[in-house]
């Protein structure tokens, strides 16, 4: 079975790109709902696919650690620098700069939000809360826990590093390139951020043998992401 292993995690690392094109692209004309559900199951396939693998077909204990406070001070202080820096790139490359002037990504945002049926200020809190809490912490039990963790007993760790942080890359790039366009420079600006953020959190799990690090950090930067997708929804900046 571990000699699968491989071609599990490979893939691992391109469904979430495929699921984003199928939901956020491919989709992108159908009915809201449509959309919604093809999210919520392909989520629920990505997430359930390193427990299925580690526990049933390898046999190997998987458990949710107990909370530990080593690194969590640094994972705050990583997680506030970005909060403060996307923030400041909100005001000075957004809200004055290409998507002040671009109503096409404004209207692109809209509509997906819309069609997620979290269009009202309320409902599009609870949602970034969510994403906050809960999925943030998903996505560190995925890419860190699974990919990252896994494919380093393949190849050396900056090998694993590099990969997974390109491949947790590659979904963010389809969802950017859809609102500003795969040839502007915002779209790879913020794509190039979120590798370096999983290759940093990719370090920080690898150093603290823990996601509670990481987990507390990705939460504070998705917190500041829909700050920021809230300011130019509703127009409160």
């Amino acid at each position: 079975m571990k000699n699968r292993e491989p071609f599990i995690l490979l893939f691992a690392a391109i469904y979430p790109t495929l699921l984003t094109l199928l939901y956020f692209v491919w989709l992108a004309d159908s009915p809201g709902t449509f959309q919604k559900t093809t999210f919520l199951f392909g989520k629920a396939v990505q997430f359930s696919l390193p427990l299925l693998w580690v526990a049933f077909f390898c046999h190997e204990p998987w458990f949710l650690r107990r909370f530990s406070s080593g690194g969590v001070r640094e994972a705050v202080g990583f997680g506030l620098l970005v909060f403060a820096a996307t923030l400041v790139c909100h005001y000075v490359f957004l809200r004055f700069g290409p998507l002040s002037e671009n109503a096409n990504a404004v209207g692109a945002i809209r509509s997906k939000v819309d069609a997620f049926g979290i269009g009202q200020p309320a409902l599009f809190i609870l949602f970034g809360l969510f994403y906050t809490l809960v999925h943030s912490g998903l996505e560190e039990y995925y890419w860190r826990w699974f990919v990252f963790r896994r494919l380093a007993r393949h190849i050396d760790r900056r090998g694993a590093i590099f990969l997974s942080s390109v491949a947790f890359m590659a979904h963010h790039v389809v969802l950017l390139g859809s609102y500003f366009g795969y040839g502007h420079w915002l779209t790879w600006f913020g794509s190039l951020g979120v590798a370096i953020g999983g290759a940093y959190w990719s370090w920080s799990y690898h150093r603290f043998d823990s996601i509670w690090p990481a987990w507390i950090s990705h939460g504070i930067i998705d917190a500041a992401l829909f700050t920021v997708g809230f300011l130019v929804l509703f127009h409160f900046a």
